[in-house]
């Protein structure tokens, strides 16, 4: 997809972060919008600065893991639109708790959301996409769906997940010759407000040495590296180069090649020593 000019794309989680900055970058691109957030208020807001562009904007109320509205969307956006070529499956929630003491409810709201989220609108979009004959996947992973991180056990399996689900059907689409592709996009940190929304379990401190709200705090400031604006822009020149694998900011690209050079099991030992230093410090 070399450009984005009168096509039809959906993004989940539109509301605001790297959703919005999507829509606002393909809005100035020309490309029409279909847009869905559990927040109606954001929502609204990103529709409104969408429409200045021009381009027709259409948005719904959707929790991404209700697997049957999320098909029922897809169906609208093609009634509405008339075809729809490009699906971001960018919804998500954040989870900081040690593997040990997760509750099994916030592990099953946090897969429900962030890999369950995506099957559906992959499944859900995807014979669109194919009738488009001009179709792409974008499913947003995280840099944590490259590298293992203490407290973040849960949202590693959820972003682990879709890297491998995104790359196994990347090659099927492939080998079936299809209309369609598939990107798999990994930020790093993005000045959202996914460390604000997100849950951070009390048992963290027994890991970190920091509290609950020093944990959000410190998490807030870790997300700083790359706007919102930036990062859509990435990620649209990943697909118009139909890049297998996007990663988003210095610190996903950094940290991505100290994995490749030390290996899968050798980056461990290096990651606990910074974190016990910090930890020392608190």
């Amino acid at each position: 997809m070399r450009d984005f000019s009168n096509k039809v794309a959906a993004i989940t989680g539109a509301g605001s972060g790297i959703g919005r900055a999507l829509a606002q970058n393909l809005a100035a691109k020309g490309c029409h919008l279909a847009l869905s957030d559990v927040n109606s208020e954001g929502l609204a807001e990103t529709a409104r600065l969408c429409e200045a562009s021009g381009v027709k904007v259409t948005t719904a109320a959707l929790d991404v893991a209700d697997r049957a509205a999320v098909f029922a969307w897809a169906g609208q956006v093609v009634q509405e639109h008339g075809r729809v070529n490009l699906i971001f499956n960018n919804a998500g929630v954040a989870l900081s708790v040690p593997v040990e003491t997760a509750r099994i409810e916030d592990f099953e709201w946090l897969m429900n959301i962030n890999f369950w989220g995506v099957v559906h609108g992959t499944q859900a979009f995807l014979p669109h996409l194919r009738a488009s004959e001009d179709g792409h996947v974008i499913n947003i992973s995280s840099l944590f769906g490259l590298i293992a991180v203490p407290t973040q056990g849960t949202y590693n399996a959820s972003k682990f997940a879709v890297r491998g689900y995104t790359e196994a059907l990347r090659m099927e689409l492939e080998m079936a010759e299809a209309p369609v592709s598939v990107t798999c996009v990994h930020p790093g940190g993005v000045a959202t407000r996914i460390a604000d929304s997100g849950r951070v379990d009390a048992s963290v401190t027994d890991v970190t040495g920091e509290s609950a709200e020093e944990a959000r705090a410190n998490a807030r400031k870790a997300i700083q590296t790359t706007t919102p604006a930036s990062a859509a822009e990435q990620i649209l020149r990943g697909v118009e180069r139909n890049a297998r694998r996007v990663l988003v900011g210095p610190d996903a690209r950094w940290l991505d090649r100290l994995v490749r050079l030390l290996g899968s099991s050798a980056y461990q030992p290096v990651l606990l020593w910074i974190l016990r230093k910090r930890k020392s410090n608190v």
